[in-house]
């Protein structure tokens, strides 16, 4: 029983540092669990008293800029896609065996480059007629023409009658009709067999063959009968760029073109796909007549040159069409525009160095800037970097960032 009294005036006469000294005589083995309790709460609550206070964090740093000026011209941007100026299908207007084709598959043809050839041989056999009709017609043209030279002198002579002379002249007229129909026969079947030889109309891209030698492939000269479709070949230089244009965009196209007049006012710039900026430029050569109803867009075209043969219809480009003359504007860079629902904002930072969300109204892409038509001056300072740890109304602290206009950076034209 000593011990364990001994003990407990131990474990109670042994607080923490912290904690006051208390003197226990004689406790019971009960009581001295509560007293230590006691004395460690004490303990921990004059050690928490002595701790030193939370320390608030630093103000997040960040770049901030004024806004970059330009001058820049207003313009419009659409996705067009390219078109064939001339598409042709090259179809056989002759029956018979395709014994060549002389093309390899997406070969570049030239005018006048022959292609296939059908088996000529019937369509010769057809022309050796029409040659000897020819001069059956010729030697009966020239009997008929003697036999009138003779009845006319007899009529002279008074040895022959009127009848006869007549009646000769009707033989001499029919021997020449019959001359010129074996002369249209023979450039019938000259016809047919030139057109056994299918060359190329115009310069471009062909396509596959769709047709094997060796097959029988039946023709039409007049493209009403059944045809067989041997291959595809479409014009690559120049090309045709189509688009839709929006009946706002339109009408904005059309009062800009009130102000600008010369070739300038019609000149387009694109970007194929694949491209990083806009290269080339071409022409605004189209505007359909009519608006679509269904989708409230007008067809317009462009024409580009296609030197290169690098573009290739089918395929897609973005396309820029100014409609004013360069003006000053605003930009700032695409990251520090923020969007809120259906709003754009940007954080202005104010002479206490505390960032404030405005409300602005962007414009689209320029040098990998992105344009603000309305809700900042030139003055302003707005967070340009470390825009993640910036909170409406709290300060931050700002150093001096700088805004870069990428001239040969594509623009897209696309509102964020």
């Amino acid at each position: 029983m000593n011990n364990e009294i001994d003990q407990a005036e131990v474990a109670v006469t042994a607080p923490p540092r912290e904690a006051r000294p208390v003197a226990v005589r004689w406790v019971g083995k009960g009581v001295a669990a509560v007293v230590i309790v006691a004395v460690a709460a004490t303990a921990l609550h004059l050690h928490g008293s002595g701790a030193a206070p939370a320390v608030a964090p630093p103000p997040p740093s960040v770049s901030i800029s004024a806004p970059l000026q330009r001058d820049i011209e207003g313009r419009l941007g659409f996705l067009g896609q390219f078109s064939a100026v001339n598409r042709v299908e090259l179809r056989a207007q002759v029956g018979g065996t395709l014994t060549r084709i002389n093309f390899k598959d997406g070969d570049i043809v030239h005018q006048g480059d022959l292609l296939f050839e059908i088996d000529p041989e019937p369509y010769q056999i057809k022309l050796s007629e029409a040659t000897a009709a020819v001069e059956a017609a010729n030697a009966r043209l020239a009997l008929a023409t003697r036999e009138l030279a003779r009845a006319q002198e007899l009529q002279q002579s008074e040895a022959g009658t009127v009848e006869n002379v007549d009646q000769k002249v009707a033989e001499q007229r029919a021997a020449q009709a019959a001359l010129d129909n074996a002369n249209a026969l023979v450039r019938d079947a000259r016809f047919d067999l030139d057109r056994c030889r299918i060359t190329a109309p115009f310069t471009g891209r062909i396509g596959t063959h769709l047709v094997s030698t060796g097959n029988l492939v039946s023709g039409s000269r007049a493209g009403t009968g059944p045809t067989t479709l041997l291959a595809t070949i479409v014009s690559l230089d120049p090309i045709y760029l189509d688009f839709d244009i929006s009946e706002s965009d339109y009408a904005a196209f059309q009062r800009s073109r009130e102000h600008r007049s010369g070739p300038l006012a019609d000149t387009v710039t694109i970007s194929p796909t694949g491209d990083s900026g806009y290269s080339r430029s071409g022409t605004l050569n189209f505007i359909d007549n009519t608006l679509d109803r269904a989708s409230g867009t007008i067809h317009a075209r462009a024409t580009i040159p296609n030197s290169d043969l690098a573009l290739t219809p089918g395929g897609f480009a973005r396309l820029r069409l100014a409609t004013t003359a360069p003006q000053p504007a605003l930009l700032v860079p695409d990251a520090a525009v923020l969007q809120d629902q259906t709003d754009h904002m940007v954080y202005v930072v104010g002479d206490d160095n505390v960032a404030t969300a405005r409300k602005v109204e962007i414009g689209d892409l320029r040098g990998g800037l992105r344009v603000i038509r309305s809700g900042l001056a030139p003055t302003d300072r707005i967070v340009i970097d470390g825009i993640p740890a910036v909170r409406p109304g709290s300060k931050i602290a700002p150093h001096a960032g700088k805004i870069q206009f990428s001239a040969e950076q594509g623009d897209n034209g696309a509102k964020s």
